[in-house]
C-alpha cells in the first residue's frame, strides 16, 4: 500500500509568539510538527504495519523543515519528501499549497493519503479538501477512526459531538482528528535510523510548476495578537447583593446587558 502523509511544520504551541511590525518575529521561536499531523503520521505507520506498503512524508516549506521530516521518519515512516520553496515563493497560501501537492501526487499511485484536520497556525482546513477534488479522490474529514479491509474503508467521522459512519474504498484522501490515535514518541534507536532513510529534496521546476502557477488567491492584511484578559473580580457580601453587582458590572462596564 502506498501511503502518504501531508505534513506542515508549525509554531510550538508552548512557545510564546511576539510581533513586530505586523511580522511574526521566528529567528527565536520553536517549531514542531503540526499536532493534528502527529495523529496523520502514527495512522499511517498503524496502517502500513498492519497492511504493508510504505510511508512517505510530504511538506512544503524550507530547508529547516527536514528537522520536522527527520522526526517523523523517527516515528516509524520510511521516506520523506521536502518541496522547498524557499527562494521561489515569498508567500503562499491554502491554493498554493494545494497546487502543489497536486502537481507532486500526478504521477504517483497514493492509495491512501492522510492529513491533519486543520493547522494550528491558519487552522482553514482546506489543503486536504482541495487536494482530494484536485485529484479526483473522495475524502473524509475529521475521522476518530479507520478500518481497510482490501480496497474497502471503513471510517467514524467526529461531527460535533457524535459520529457519522462512512464507507468508503481506495484511494482516499482523509484528515485526522484527535481521538483517532496517540502518537508515539521517537524512540532513540528510531531517531538514529531516521538519519540514513531517504529525504529528496524538490523544487517547483522539479514539479514543472513557476511561481505564477502557484500565486496565493489571498493576502493577509494584518496579524496582531488578541488582547490579554482583565483580571478576573470576585464578588463579596450577600447573594441579593452580589446580584446586583453582577448585573451592574455587566451594563456599565461589559456592556452586554
Amino acid at each position: 500500500m502506498n501511503i502518504y502523509v501531508l505534513l506542515k511544520r508549525t509554531f510550538d504551541t508552548e512557545d510564546k509568539i511576539v510581533i513586530e511590525d505586523g511580522e511574526i518575529l521566528d529567528d527565536e521561536a520553536e517549531f514542531i510538527i503540526n499536532p493534528y499531523d502527529e495523529y496523520a503520521v502514527e495512522e499511517a505507520i498503524n496502517q502500513r504495519d498492519a497492511h504493508g506498503g510504505e510511508v512517505t512524508v510530504v511538506t512544503i516549506g524550507e530547508e529547516d523543515s527536514e528537522k520536522q521530516l527527520r522526526t517523523a521518519l523517527a516515528m516509524g515512516a520510511d521516506k520523506a519528501v521536502l518541496i522547498d520553496t524557499e527562494d521561489d515563493l515569498e508567500d503562499g497560501d491554502q491554493y498554493t499549497t494545494a497546487k502543489i501537492l497536486e502537481a507532486y501526487f500526478k504521477d504517483k499511485e497514493a492509495d491512501l493519503i492522510l492529513a491533519g484536520n486543520v493547522a494550528i497556525d491558519e487552522a482553514s482546513g482546506q489543503v486536504g479538501p482541495r487536494l482530494a477534488e484536485s485529484l479526483d479522490m473522495p475524502f473524509i474529514t475529521t475521522i476518530v477512526d479507520l478500518e481497510i479491509d482490501g480496497s474497502d474503508v471503513k471510517v467514524d467521522k467526529d461531527i460535533e459531538g457524535d459520529v457519522e459512519k462512512i464507507e468508503a474504498t481506495l484511494p482516499i484522501i482523509v484528515t485526522c482528528q484527535q481521538g483517532l490515535n496517540e502518537p508515539r514518541y521517537p524512540s532513540l534507536p528510531g531517531i538514529m535510523q531516521a538519519k540514513k532513510k531517504p529525504l529528496e529534496e524538490l523544487e517547483l521546476d522539479d514539479l514543472d510548476l513557476d511561481e505564477e502557477d502557484v500565486e496565493a488567491k489571498t493576502e493577509t492584511i494584518e496579524r496582531f495578537l488578541p488582547a490579554e484578559k482583565a483580571a478576573g473580580r470576585i464578588l463579596e457580601g450577600e447573594i441579593d447583593d452580589q446580584v446586583k453587582e453582577l448585573v451592574s458590572v455587566l451594563k456599565t462596564e461589559a456592556k452586554v446587558l
